[in-house]
């Protein structure tokens, strides 16, 4: 078999809800030999499980793979799924949360790449992987994975505090999530505004933070519900 008859059997399936970057990707695959297609995203309705369902019937040998799916939610849900089904997955992200990649390298992924300069870098990577070379040294996976422990410990800490609220305390920081001020929370509570100003001091005493604005940051880095 040739070498580029042994590139058209590698099958590399493109998800990005960015159609001109996803149609670059594919271009440029398919030049070199590749058998590249990008996912036809649903222009209406669909959810993450339908995107699921369709790059696994793709069977794809590799998947690049945006982490930003706009309206389907965050890619990082397809990395095990397709991992365990045996796609080399590479991650392509405008992110530059070290911990968060460190998150795709735990889930399965085989390398992240930045979006920034993204086309040449996924290209080599593909390569690579179709030679069944390492994509990704033991130092920079360490690394990453180390970063991802760090921001679970931070997070797991910021959790413990949030638990430390009363339920009247969680309605205000929900309040204050969405927006309110504290003369429209007193109003709807039918509460002066002075009670509701010290139970804003005690949520950012048990927070340990100076501000609102910090407190709801804290709330919104640990994907805080009023109900959770």
């Amino acid at each position: 078999m040739s070498h580029s008859a042994a590139r058209a059997d590698h099958r590399v399936l493109i998800i990005d809800d960015h159609v001109l970057f996803a149609e670059s990707l594919e271009l440029a695959l398919s030049l070199e030999g590749y058998d590249a297609r990008r996912l036809e995203l649903p222009d209406e309705g669909g959810s993450m499980a339908t995107v699921r369902s369709l790059a696994l019937r793709a069977n794809p040998r590799t998947v690049l793979l945006d982490l930003d799916l706009g309206r389907f939610g965050d890619g990082v849900n397809l990395i095990g799924p397709l991992a365990q089904a045996g796609a080399n997955v590479v991650v392509l992200t405008a992110s530059e949360d070290r911990g968060r990649w460190g998150g795709c390298m735990r889930l399965g992924a085989r390398k992240v790449l930045p979006k920034s300069g993204a086309l040449q870098q996924a290209l080599a990577t593909v390569r690579r992987l179709h030679q069944g070379l390492p994509v990704i040294k033991r130092e920079e996976l360490e690394e990453l994975l180390d970063a991802w422990m760090q921001d679970r410990r931070t997070n797991d800490d910021l959790r413990r505090r949030l638990d430390l609220l009363t339920p009247r305390e969680r309605q205000v920081l929900g309040a204050l999530i969405e927006g309110r001020t504290v003369r429209a929370i007193s109003e709807e509570s039918v509460v002066s505004e002075a009670t509701v100003r010290t139970q804003v001091k005690s949520i950012l005493g048990k927070l340990e933070v100076s501000s609102q604005l910090a407190a709801v940051g804290m709330a919104n880095q640990v994907g805080w519900k009023r109900g959770a």
